[in-house]
């Protein structure tokens, strides 16, 4: 079976994408749909001119204290408007529209009455309505499915009213927040028939009379609902006009020549009322929504909601190329791509709603905060990752203080292939390890080089060293990168006579419990040395390289058991400070030319 190798950067990507998903899919779903319908009202609803061809004449509060219940009026009174509307040929209004149902026979003389003034002007448009539910609907191939949307029942005005007029649904459907956005183009009847909403009907009949084109049918979704663009809030096409004063003469009919008037509750007890997307405060009449509806179809302004499938895969490809492009990015520019994203985005859908069609507005400037937030907080992770990390690694080789310095430092005191430092460089080799690893178990061997191994690193990191590395039973370490040390030298030394004096107690140790006896020999040298990240692309030491690396290995390996060989420039750097022999030029390094100078470090002069 092949393995597929899973790498960082698969991973990085597999995490970018997977954000998107999860916030697509919470978009999708439905979740904060209400949250998204609001976004849409506040940026959508800019209510603009009312139409000055529309009246309301309001069944409202005057009415009702001057005529009693709406509900004791029988249909006299309505028919006394209308006729007093119609009156003069001359000055008729183009359309009148009742928006109260009359359905069902009452009083043959109030009945007749309404017929017979809707007869006079025929400009009447009267309501009717549909009852959705649920129910099992039967297809032509005898199987059934579940309707969710199927209607129930249907009233329509009495037949004698019926024949007079022209009917439309007056249907309020509220999206599920209990908020009135959208127009139900027309309610289907099982017998075939299809009745156009109150407004369309309106409309049809307005133009028709005034010679206009007939207004185009609005385009629909699934469901045969079509957004509403309100032209005015809540009042804005009250007058304060009120039946009574049609009926005592106060407004003069000629003032309604040629307009569409609406007649309907204009009172807070008829339970007329709905929160609109014009406005969640306050509420309006369904005969100012119906108001609002009519304008929209005569200017041509009614609003379809986008494909579904088309927004849920342009939302995707948006939010996954986004967070792609701002996972490696720093805060500003993810920033600056966030807002272009959610800025771009309302102007996309404020440009698409100008010629029709209505975007879901909520998911893209959210998603794309959601994802900068997500980009700066992986970023965080993954520079504090990459913290851990180096000072993990370093710690095993570095003191920890510098180990902090460099991680202050950034990544300059750590280029890759490395800088010149002047350093000291200390090399650390057991004598007499090979002869004992021969006589004893491997097990013992590698627990007492682990001892001796123990014991240099110890000492090293004491006295703020680099350990460069292990090479078999020798130690590696240098001072004065990859920071700049103080005293560096003086360091490197204190660390070899630390050494010198742990081995003297841990030989005694191993000689009684094995029998055996090993010491270091020790070499120290400074000068100039490559310090830094040096191998394969991957396959990489922190090391130091150079001739002073070199000859402190050479000092070493002349150095016998409990002795620490130095260099004249080490001897030098401390002048005064430590005890030393020379032994001049007695011992021959290789690589070395005549007058090499060696000698042995007796001790530190102690400070007063």
């Amino acid at each position: 079976m092949t393995k597929i190798k899973i790498t960082q950067k698969m991973k990085s990507t597999a995490g970018a994408v997977l954000v998107p998903v999860l916030i697509w899919l919470a978009a999708v779903s439905g979740v904060l749909s209400a949250t998204d319908e609001k976004s849409k009202d506040l940026w959508y609803q800019n209510t603009r001119e009312t139409n000055p061809n529309i009246v309301i004449v309001g069944i409202d509060e005057r009415a009702l204290q001057q005529l009693g219940p709406f509900s004791e009026w029988g249909r006299m009174v309505i028919g006394d408007v209308v006729e007093i509307l119609n009156r003069d040929e001359a000055g008729r209004p183009a359309v009148i529209g009742i928006d109260v149902l009359y359905s069902g026979t009452t009083n043959h003389r109030t009945d007749g009455h309404l017929a017979s003034a809707a007869r006079v002007g025929k400009n009447l448009v009267t309501a009717c309505a549909a009852q959705y539910g649920s129910a099992l609907v039967e297809q032509d191939d005898s199987h059934f499915y579940m309707d969710d949307f199927a209607v129930l029942s249907y009233e329509e005005p009495y037949e004698e009213l019926k024949e007079a007029t022209v009917q439309g649904h007056i249907n309020a459907m509220l999206d599920e927040d209990g908020v009135l956005r959208h127009v139900l183009s027309e309610v289907r009847l099982e017998d075939g028939r299809s009745i156009p909403s109150f407004s369309a009907a309106i409309a049809g009949e307005y133009a028709r009379r005034m010679g206009l084109a007939p207004p185009q049918k609005p385009p629909v979704d699934a469901r045969g609902f079509w957004y509403l663009p309100f032209s005015g809030s809540p009042g804005d096409y009250d007058e304060n006009i009120s039946v009574v004063d049609i009926l005592n003469g106060a407004v003069p009919p000629e003032y309604f020549k040629d307009k569409i008037v609406l007649i309907g509750p204009f009172a807070a007890g008829l339970n007329d009322q709905y929160f609109t997307a014009a406005d969640h405060a306050v509420s309006m009449y369904g005969v100012e929504y119906q108001a609002n509806a009519i304008d929209a179809l005569l200017k041509g302004n009614a609003r379809q909601e986008a494909d579904r499938i088309l927004y849920a895969l342009l939302l995707g490809l948006i939010l996954i190329l986004s967070s792609l492009w701002m996972r490696t990015k720093k805060p500003l520019r993810a920033a600056v791509w966030a807002a272009a994203v959610a800025g771009g985005w309302l102007f996309l859908c404020r440009a698409l709603y100008e010629i029709g069609i209505v975007m879901p507005l909520l998911w893209v400037p959210l998603g794309a905060a959601i994802l900068f937030l997500t980009s700066v907080g992986s970023n965080y992770m993954r520079a504090a990752m990459e913290k851990h990390r180096v000072m993990s690694t370093f710690k095993r080789y570095v003191a920890p203080e510098i180990v902090n310095e460099i991680l202050k430092g950034g990544q300059d005191h750590i280029e890759l292939g490395g800088r010149l430092y002047d350093i000291a460089v200390l090399f650390a080799d057991i004598r007499g390890f090979t002869v004992m690893s021969e006589a004893l178990e491997p097990p013992v061997v590698v627990e007492i080089l682990n001892r001796y191994l123990s014991l240099t690193s110890a000492c090293i990191m004491k006295h703020q060293g680099t350990l460069d590395k292990f090479v078999g039973d020798a130690t590696m370490a240098f001072w004065g990168a990859p920071l700049e040390q103080e005293d560096y030298v003086m360091k490197a030394v204190r660390a070899a006579v630390d050494i010198i004096e742990g081995s003297r107690k841990l030989a005694v140790e191993i000689r009684e419990r094995y029998g055996r006896e090993v010491r270091f020999g020790i070499g120290i040298h400074v000068g100039p040395a490559v310090v830094g990240n040096i191998g394969a692309q991957n396959r990489m030491d922190y090391t130091a390289i150079g001739d002073t690396v070199n000859t402190a290995s050479r000092l070493e390996s002349n150095a016998p058991g409990g002795a620490i060989y130095i260099s004249r420039e080490v001897a030098d750097a401390l002048e005064g400070r430590i005890e030393t022999e020379s032994l001049g030029n007695s011992i021959k390094l290789k690589g070395k030319s005549e007058g090499f100078e060696v000698l042995i470090l007796k001790g530190i002069v102690p400070q007063a």
